[in-house]
């Protein structure tokens, strides 16, 4: 196969990470996509078009095309895209028949639901990755609608292949949604080590103007309740290390993200905190490595994370990872050998490792020499590979027959 439409609805690949829905998946899709460009496919991913002056395509590069669909007006907030999806997916429907693909390849439950129209209109494989699970963020604490879980369930038996970033993530497929374990393909995301390697520590402090000699605890990642910032601010509260300093990166996600950030900002107030932690705004994805070699520690302290390419981007530089033990952070992280998983929310148990790494320069020196290791077996042209071969053998089978749908055939929350 060398056609590949790559469905990516509700977030650009070409958007900045760490605000608004920008985040961890904008890196996969963009370095993923690219990756696949560079092993021969042609390329193209469907976005919703979310402002009125983007253009109708850009070509990121030879093989890698963003094409904008108009749906719905530009600014739309993401409780209400589901409304959207119809007119998206008739746009794409329309455009794929003037220029066919040979696979789709949907991005989360909302490109998932087009996906699925897709393969029933045009007859065409469907590959999807989730990203996240309804199911699973409810049993973690944090509910979605319904509607999504119901959704997500009829996609999944409708897809050719379902995409899982690890063991545990294939594990909650079966668990919580009944998909059969020969449709579930383990692809892990990778890492661009060009980026994201080790480095000099002092180098990096220097370059961005900060103290040499003090302990650097590092968060990156959207402030919304799912990834913690408040957990790392009150860990960061009981770090033996007072001369010690906390960087947020990030923006406020969500329809509450500006509530969140402002609890945050009022939990760093309440602590005594705010002469010690700095919010820095989301940076280019490229330039995140200056500040993870920064760091002794990086805080990872999600409720849940289907993958967790924080985690992994930190230590692709050399630098240990205290983080949840949830999802793909319990495959990323070794514990005891690249950083430490928590099993709980407790702040204390987080400072414990903080304490431990920040007090032994030996420890913290295994700590890194491992992650960097353990971060290189992880490469976007490995996932690529896989991926192509997957796209090539869907076209010597037969494609599962998809079940019959109230919610995804052009009614309901989904009509057009």
């Amino acid at each position: 196969m060398r056609r590949v439409a790559v469905l990516s609805l509700h977030t650009s690949p070409l958007a900045q990470p760490g605000t608004g829905d920008g985040g961890g998946m904008n890196v996969y899709v963009r370095e993923l996509v690219s990756a696949l460009a560079q092993a021969g496919l042609h390329c193209r991913v469907f976005v919703r078009r979310y402002d009125d002056t983007l253009p109708d395509r850009v070509e990121v590069e030879p093989g890698f095309e963003v094409v904008h669909v108009p749906a719905g007006p530009a600014e739309v907030s993401k409780e209400d895209l589901p409304g959207l999806v119809g007119a998206f997916t008739d746009w794409v429907e329309e455009h794929l028949r003037d220029d066919p693909a040979d696979v789709i390849h949907a991005n989360y439950w909302l490109s998932g639901v087009s996906g699925q129209l897709l393969k029933q209109r045009l007859g065409l494989p469907l590959v999807t990755t989730f990203h996240t699970l309804a199911r699973v963020k409810a049993v973690l604490g944090d509910p979605e609608p319904e509607r999504r879980a119901r959704a997500e369930a009829e996609v999944m038996t409708c897809a050719d292949v379902v995409l899982a970033n690890c063991t545990t993530e294939a594990d909650q497929l079966v668990e919580f949604y009944d998909v059969p374990r020969e449709r579930i393909e383990i692809v892990p995301p990778g890492v661009d080590h060009a980026f994201f390697s080790p480095g000099s520590q002092a180098g990096a402090r220097w370059a961005l103007d900060t103290d040499v000699d003090r302990p650097l605890l590092l968060f990156v990642g959207r402030i919304q309740p799912l990834k913690g910032a408040d957990v790392a601010v009150r860990a960061f509260a009981r770090v033996e290390r007072k001369d010690a300093r906390l960087w947020i990166i990030g923006g406020a996600s969500g329809a509450a993200g500006d509530v969140e950030v402002e609890r945050v900002r009022q939990l760093v107030d309440t602590l005594g905190l705010g002469d010690r932690v700095d919010f820095l705004p989301p940076k280019a994805h490229h330039l995140l490595s200056t500040y993870y070699r920064a760091a002794d520690v990086c805080l990872v302290p999600s409720r849940s994370e289907s993958f967790g390419l924080v985690a992994l981007e930190a230590q692709a530089c050399g630098v240990p990872v205290v983080a949840s033990a949830v999802g793909g952070l319990l495959t990323l992280v070794e514990h005891g050998r690249s950083g430490y998983l928590v099993e709980s929310r407790e702040p204390d148990e987080y400072a414990a490792w903080i304490d431990a790494i920040l007090a032994d320069p030996v420890l913290a020196r295994r700590l890194s020499v491992s992650a960097a290791g353990r971060a290189r077996t992880y490469t976007w042209s490995t996932s690529a590979a896989r991926l192509r071969r997957l796209y090539d053998d869907l076209s010597t089978i037969d494609l599962a027959r998809c079940g019959e749908s109230t919610s995804l055939a052009g009614r309901g929350p989904f009509g057009p």
